[in-house]
């Protein structure tokens, strides 16, 4: 027996000899991620906690212990080793949040003292098995978020005792929402803008309707009542059988007669022009009989139920019946809604755009911010001139522009012999977009963001090609989730890195917008949505790398003629665009400095002026090179 406990005793003591520290664990699980210089410090001879926190990054100590990893906004992508991982025996918190991390969702349910996942904004994808969360007994905080997740909710996730905080926006679950416990006890529940079906759980019916916006096909409490007996769909779709029949008709007699006046005016409900055609799209493709149709079901349903609003005095009246009787085609479907070309009967053609995601002010106050927005008056302003409030969606109505968008004209099909935009022109239309900005600085200090959404397809060209900025000031109405998704300003490092902005992020764009008319490349990083889209293909990096490596005359675009005696000035345009593009925002020009550079520019120099500058080029170029002078990365 005294052999027994001694050989016991032994076996422990070897055991905990053998054990790695919290310290030797972590530095494994490193191992196993990428782009982790962020982690830097972490060294296994220097201890993980003191009195004070912990010196390794990321590494969060309570009273001295170790409790938890909040590894976000650092860039890391790889494998998360849960198995490693599950030898910490006091994590209770794990955060990769804004990261790069994607496939599957990791093995967590191996965690089993976990008691917070935070996993939202980064690339994970697919199903999550039906046990993923099985025997977690002790988790009270989910945070899937802006994923790419699919398929149903797994039952082992709503079968959580203890959870308190669920958030799986923007993803794409479907089916049915499970059964989760009673809402009075949640802090944070939110499964809005996924592909959820049928009727809302009635433990559920308590919760914010928010919660559950962008899932067209739920139904109940909170939200709208749900569909009625078989018998009430027997009904409807017999009437919806009887009008498909008289539609049917009808679009007979409509084409016959096309056919006998091919110059008839198409009107709502045919087949439109694209809006790619006039370069209204904000960068998303448009299916013009979709769209057609859906504006034709909005003016019966919009028919007699309210009034357009008119926030601007110089202008002439006319009824929301008025425009909604007009002949419309539609222009373009963008990350906020729809355009419509509508012609007013006897009357001039306005723009009328459908906004999805404009609920963030209550009618007095969104009516406060559009009369000051119809208050501003500048030439390179393209105003809104009336509005139609609907707690659902609003419109916006502002005049029709010929010339369409800069985009259209920088990125839109050519056809064959037909010239670019010269630089004289690129010049003008550079100095109204600064001049149109710096007023909305000047007259809107109390915004963080004057503008917030500056890109060529906001910049439209009157018929003699002056800019005019439309969807500026439009970030204190915009849902805050979709502005960080899909406005410009949002795209800057500072938000990307740091989750902030302030107004020199639309100085910011305003450097991109002169890199893309300077080049003719579009800023591929606008096309993806949220921090996703970070700052690995920006611009301003390809810009800048070139600069680096040797100065070239192949940055340039191609299309822009008449550059002849103009070289010194193209030169002082593009490092005012590198500038305003720097990625750290206090080396960043701000306003002020940047309309003043802009306005010395001249359409031509002399060869002294351009020998002059090419010199101070060479001197500029090669501080470029220089990252602890001088550095025009975005990576910072």
């Amino acid at each position: 027996m005294v052999i027994m406990v001694y050989l016991l005793v032994f076996l422990m003591a070897a055991s905990m000899i053998s054990a790695d520290t919290n310290e030797e664990i972590l530095v494994r699980f490193r191992k196993y991620l990428s782009n982790d210089t962020a982690l830097h410090n972490w060294d296994s001879s220097v201890a993980l906690c003191n009195g004070h926190g912990s010196e390794w990054s990321g590494v969060v100590c309570v009273n001295g212990s170790f409790y938890g990893l909040k590894l976000e906004k650092m860039g890391l992508t790889g494998m998360i080793d849960v198995d490693t991982l599950a030898e910490l025996s006091t994590l209770r918190s794990f955060s990769v949040m804004n990261n790069n991390f994607g496939g599957p969702i990791p093995e967590v349910r191996k965690l089993h003292g976990l008691r917070a996942l935070f996993l939202s904004d980064n690339q994970f994808a697919g199903e999550i098995k039906e046990d993923a969360f099985k025997g977690m007994r002790f988790l009270k905080k989910v945070h899937l978020a802006r994923n790419e997740f699919n398929g149903k909710v797994p039952n082992s996730l709503a079968a959580l005792t203890r959870i308190m905080e669920l958030d799986l926006r923007g993803n794409q679950f479907v089916g049915r929402i499970p059964r989760f416990r009673e809402t009075e006890d949640w802090k944070v529940f939110n499964v809005s803008n996924n592909r959820f079906q049928g009727p809302i759980p009635s433990t559920l019916s308590n919760a914010d309707p928010s919660s559950f916006a962008g899932n067209k096909d739920l139904c109940g409490k909170p939200l709208g009542p749900c569909k009625s007996s078989s018998k009430k769909r027997i009904i409807i779709i017999s009437i919806l059988v009887a009008l498909v029949v008289i539609l049917a008709i009808i679009a007979t007699f409509i084409f016959i007669r096309a056919r006998k006046d091919s110059n008839s005016e198409s009107k709502l409900g045919d087949k439109t022009k694209s809006g790619k055609a006039f370069g209204y799209t904000d960068g998303e493709e448009v299916d013009d009989q979709s769209e057609s149709e859906h504006y034709s079901k909005y003016k019966t349903s919009t028919a007699g139920n309210g009034e357009l609003t008119f926030v601007r005095n110089d202008r002439e009246r006319f009824e929301l019946e008025d425009l909604l009787r007009a002949s419309a085609e539609v222009l373009g479907s963008g990350s906020f809604g729809s355009s419509y070309k509508a012609v007013l009967l006897n009357g001039p053609a306005m723009v009328v755009k459908r906004f999805r995601r404009m609920n963030n002010l209550g009618k007095e106050e969104f009516h406060e911010h559009m009369t000051m927005l119809g208050s501003l008056s500048h030439p390179n302003l393209h105003p809104v001139v009336a509005y139609y409030y609907r707690k659902e969606e609003k419109l916006l109505v502002s005049d029709y522009v010929t010339n369409g968008s800069l985009a259209r004209h920088l990125h839109g099909r050519k056809t064959p012999g037909q010239a670019g935009l010269d630089w004289s022109t690129r010049l003008n239309i550079i100095k109204g977009v600064a001049r149109g900005l710096a007023y909305l600085y000047t007259e809107l200090p109390g915004l963080s963001l004057p503008h917030g959404h500056l890109k060529s397809s906001n910049v439209l060209l009157d018929r003699n090609y002056n800019p005019l900025l439309t969807e500026y000031a439009l970030v204190p109405v915009i849902n805050r989730d979709h502005a960080q998704q899909f406005m410009a300003a949002y795209k800057s490092p500072e938000y990307t890195q740091f989750d902030k902005t302030t107004n020199k992020s639309d100085v910011w764009s305003l450097g991109i917008l002169i890199l893309e008319m300077l080049t003719g490349k579009f800023p591929e990083n606008y096309l993806k949505a949220g921090k996703r889209s970070g700052n690995n293909s920006d611009l301003a990096t390809w810009v800048n790398s070139v600069v680096r490596e040797e100065w070239t005359g192949e940055v340039f675009d191609k299309d822009m003629n008449d550059t002849k005696n103009g070289e010194g000035e193209l030169l002082k345009l593009l490092r005012i665009g590198l500038c305003c593009s720097e990625a750290r925002v206090e080396l960043r020009w701000d306003m002020r400095e940047a309309l003043e550079r802009i306005e010395e520019l001249k359409e031509r120099e002399t060869d002294e002026e351009y020998s002059s500058y090419a010199s101070d080029w060479d001197v500029y170029s090669s501080r470029a090179m220089t990252d602890d002078e001088f550095s025009f990365s975005l990576v910072g």
